[in-house]
């Protein structure tokens, strides 16, 4: 199945050599689960012609807010509306979570709670996925029509279902444990408090559920689809 990754950011550069870009580790987490991607850089308004040109969308994190004045936010969020009308499958993460909740009539805001760096546990229905994240800003009203599938005690909205077409979550599965403690080194100091980065360290014990979702994301772009 041809999934098409629009990507919103770029991982630091001094990580790339290490760890490639946001691309290459959705192709690493997605590894053996029957799925071809392609990157488009719609930061730098590489945009695809349609919907239809792959099978399914992903949607990258960012360091940009979905909120910020950029040249590519409104047209991604023209993609996002014509993919739902086409009923062309769509996952986003982080910002991809936040920026398909806008599209569709969401907020997102900087979430005067602060941060969420490292390892979080989160409540999907009932079975709980220890994922890493790494961001400050959060979707803070869903969209009518979505279903909250994901949530902890700091992130409420952490994981959204619009019904067959769209599936999106807070935290990054396609963030390793090495790339966090890059993040950490190369982008957390004088941003996030340092207290809070030493105890995010300190929980980088490599015991990820990303795993349980790579296979929760493909089976939602497969539903359906032989």
């Amino acid at each position: 199945m041809h999934i098409g990754v629009l990507q919103t950011g770029h991982a630091p550069e001094a990580l790339r050599a290490a760890h490639g870009d946001y691309g290459d580790m959705f192709r690493a987490l997605l590894a053996g689960q029957g799925l071809r991607l392609t990157d488009w850089d719609v930061e730098g308004m590489e945009f695809p012609p349609g919907p239809d040109a792959a099978e399914g969308w992903l949607i990258t994190g960012s360091k940009h807010g979905a909120y910020e004045d950029h040249a590519f936010i409104p047209p991604l969020e023209d993609f996002i509306r014509a993919a739902r009308a086409a009923q062309v499958p769509m996952v986003g993460i982080c910002f991809g979570h936040q920026i398909m909740a806008q599209a569709l009539g969401g907020r997102v805001e900087k979430f005067a709670g602060g941060w969420a760096v490292g390892p979080q546990r989160y409540d999907f229905g009932g079975e709980t996925l220890d994922l890493n994240a790494w961001h400050q800003d959060q979707v803070t009203a869903a969209p009518a029509e979505a279903e909250v599938i994901a949530q902890n005690d700091f992130c409420a909205l952490a994981g959204l279902r619009y019904g067959d077409w769209g599936l999106s979550v807070q935290p990054h599965p396609e963030f390793d444990d090495r790339f966090i403690q890059g993040l950490i080194e190369t982008r957390g100091r004088g941003l996030v408090p340092e207290a809070q980065l030493q105890a995010a360290a300190a929980r980088l014990d490599g015991a990820r559920d990303a795993g349980r979702m790579a296979a929760r994301i493909a089976q939602f772009f497969k539903q359906g689809r032989g």
